[in-house]
């Protein structure tokens, strides 16, 4: 029995970065033999293990096979057989497919490290073309070191094409698709994973409604950029720099998908594209299971990122109602949630992203304000029922006319 690290602790080591995850491969074991050592079976699709000291986990060498559509369509093969060489090939890329001993001794068959030292994102083998989730794993590191200088090797883009072409895409569960999604929006340059996923064809049947905004103007003036879809990725790329939350990233992506929609004679103008988005947010919603916290807040940056914008010219009743179209009372952090999507909005165009944004400051103090009316008084005066929710609303319009008074804002 020999074990290794495998993958990512080994990979990253080498790149000199925080080993965060260790995947460990057994070779020459057998389940019998592991379970003996008192290791702790887990998973159904092929051998893992857990140790019971420490929880680490250990898979035993496998090979792989095709056996039918999607990411869960392969057949798993483990046994004492199974070398190293063969476990390592059947993994996605060559920086992923070295392996080190317990004395830290590397074996690297497929290249791997002459791949990292060149900034290369290349496959093992042509198996990679067999498991469309590759595609979106591909694009995820492509995002993760970009700022190392990683790029995708061509011959890999090129399997990529032929797995965007090949229908294999439509075969990925919502739920794998999210975890892929949701984790390469968390990287340091999310921008890049969307656009590798352009690049290879892939972004046209996962997200054809990001897809549709590349080559759609947008008036110069406000947006030097023009292309709505360069657009999109600016304001993601301030979402990761500014260190957004994954409810704000994904509400930066979605922003804007009404753009898509605005009839050709009406360019490059895009009147009441925040209602025409609704409906393909929500479609984008469903399609990936999205989180409830995710798809709301989208729903709403949707909807509402326009009036952010415009809100030192709000006047006290429409600020009202985007406060209560927040319940801003009960839940005050998707309300700022919002406030950083809008400000990213501001800051994704072309010269612009360092502009100050006193919207922001301006929209908090409102909620504030809105939030500082105390029902107790209304209470004692005898409100109650429908005749308490319109008081409080008076009350709650009055300190918003006071506020924008006292802020010096006109309008």
């Amino acid at each position: 029995m020999q074990i290794y690290k495998v993958g990512g602790a080994v990979r990253d080591r080498l790149l000199g970065i925080p080993v965060t995850d260790i995947d460990r491969v057994v070779v020459g074991a057998t389940t019998e033999e592991m379970l003996a050592l008192g290791y702790k079976p887990v998973g159904s699709d092929f051998p893992v293990f857990l140790d019971p000291k420490n929880g680490d986990e250990y898979a035993l060498a496998r090979t792989e096979r095709k056996s039918g559509r999607g990411y869960g369509g392969f057949v798993f093969h483990a046994s004492p057989e199974v070398t190293l060489e063969e476990d390592l090939i059947r993994r996605d890329l060559t920086i992923n497919a070295m392996a080190e001993d317990e004395a830290g001794n590397l074996t690297d068959p497929y290249h791997g490290q002459q791949d990292l030292d060149a900034r290369i994102l290349r496959h093992v083998s042509p198996a990679f073309a067999e498991d469309p989730l590759r595609v979106l794993r591909v694009a995820r590191f492509a995002a993760r070191y970009a700022g190392l200088g990683f790029t995708v090797a061509p011959e890999t883009l090129e399997l990529m094409r032929e797995l965007s072409a090949s229908g294999e895409l439509e075969a990925l569960t919502p739920e794998r698709s999210w975890k892929e999604i949701s984790r390469a929006l968390m990287e340091n340059q999310p921008q890049v994973f969307i656009q590798v996923l352009r690049d290879c064809g892939a972004l046209k049947t996962l997200m054809p409604e990001i897809d549709a905004l590349f080559g759609v103007p947008q008036p110069e003036a406000h947006h030097p950029e023009i292309d709505t879809g360069v657009h999109t990725l600016s304001v993601l790329e301030q979402a990761a720099i500014h260190a957004q939350p994954l409810t704000v990233r994904w509400a930066c992506l979605l922003h804007d998908l009404g753009k898509g929609l605005t009839p050709v004679d009406k360019l490059p103008q895009h009147i009441a594209h925040e209602q025409r988005g609704v409906k393909l947010i929500k479609a984008m919603n469903e399609r990936f299971k999205v989180p409830r916290d995710c798809q709301e807040l989208a729903l709403l940056v949707g909807e509402y990122h326009t009036h952010g914008h415009r809100a030192l010219e709000l006047r006290p009743s429409t600020l009202l109602e985007l406060l209560q179209s927040f319940d801003v009372y009960r839940r005050p952090q998707r309300f700022e949630e919002f406030v950083m999507a809008c400000e990213m909005d501001a800051r994704g165009r072309k010269g612009l992203e360092q502009r100050s944004y006193p919207q922001a400051d301006y929209l908090r103090g409102a909620a504030l304000a809105a939030r500082g009316v105390a029902v107790a008084p209304l209470l004692e005066q005898g409100y109650k029922g429908p005749e308490l929710g319109e008081a409080l609303k008076r009350e709650r319009l009055k300190a918003l006319k006071a506020y924008k008074s006292e802020s010096g804002v006109n309008g």
